[in-house]
């Protein structure tokens, strides 16, 4: 149980490293950096979703007697419509826009900064407690190294999120200490999102092979809503696009190579 606990607080501590850099960084990152960090996180959720979730739940649900796309394609479309509906309903703001999206609220600028990565961030958590699961399963589809593969992928991409979003938020006139500490709890999400998965699972063991399609849906409506768009805004787009190349290289070495 303890290199569960650690593989479910890895990703929280990109976030945490992410958003200490707003004690070592003066101003506000570089549009081209944003543009490339945004790319990369893209990268790394699409590679992710395949490799660590799609794919194991083909295999899983052939083991498991079911047709192996049946699972993922409803799961999939499920994850689209939990993130399309979340999206609707939470209010929240994007990095360099001023126009709210969700429901209409009354809430600061910076809280619904906050939430809009915090939105981005229940997917991953989700995606990382259903591979856990599927480790204390004993699943032989999925193994502990695998799972840390997934973990350390988000941690990753995660790092430059906190940065991302922390930022910003000095940048509103918040103090470095509170800019970090809410950098910092955007990422809370993922643990307790992951916790929560794998309690779900444990009590519905058979809808494993749905769990992981379903985080691989969510998470790709996040990258194509969201990352993509803002990564591809404004000039040197290009920067973007080799950002995604850079992060699903990364993510599917890692996948490959320790799972």
């Amino acid at each position: 149980m303890g290199n569960i606990a650690i593989g479910l607080l890895i990703p929280f501590l990109g976030t945490t490293l992410g958003s200490a850099m707003v004690f070592l960084m003066r101003d506000k990152i570089n549009p081209k950096v944003q543009k490339l960090l945004l790319g990369f996180a893209s990268g790394v959720m699409i590679a992710a979703s395949i490799w660590s979730l799609i794919t194991p739940s083909m295999e899983m649900a052939e083991e498991q007697g079911q047709i192996a796309w049946i699972p993922a394609a409803i799961g999939f479309l499920l994850g689209i419509v939990f993130l399309l509906i979340l999206d609707s309903i939470i209010p929240h703001l994007h990095l360099d826009t001023k126009k709210p999206e969700g429901m209409k609220s009354k809430l600061k600028n910076t809280t619904m900064m906050i939430l809009a990565v915090t939105l981005h961030n229940i997917p991953e958590g989700m995606a990382v407690g259903v591979v856990f699961a599927g480790v204390l399963a004993q699943n032989a589809t999925i193994t502990l190294a695998g799972a840390f593969a997934l973990s350390i992928g988000i941690a990753i991409q995660n790092f430059p999120e906190g940065a991302i979003i922390s930022m910003p938020l000095k940048n509103e006139g918040i103090s470095k200490p509170k800019a970090f500490l809410y950098g910092t709890l955007s990422g809370i999400v993922e643990p307790i999102g992951a916790i929560i998965t794998i309690l779900l699972t444990s009590i519905v063991t058979p809808i494993l092979p749905y769990l992981l399609s379903f985080a691989a849906g969510a998470m790709i409506y996040v990258v194509v809503e969201e990352l993509i768009p803002e990564s591809q805004a404004g000039e040197h787009s290009n920067i973007g696009t080799i950002g995604v190349a850079i992060g699903f290289v990364i993510m599917m070495i890692l996948d490959i190579a320790l799972g």
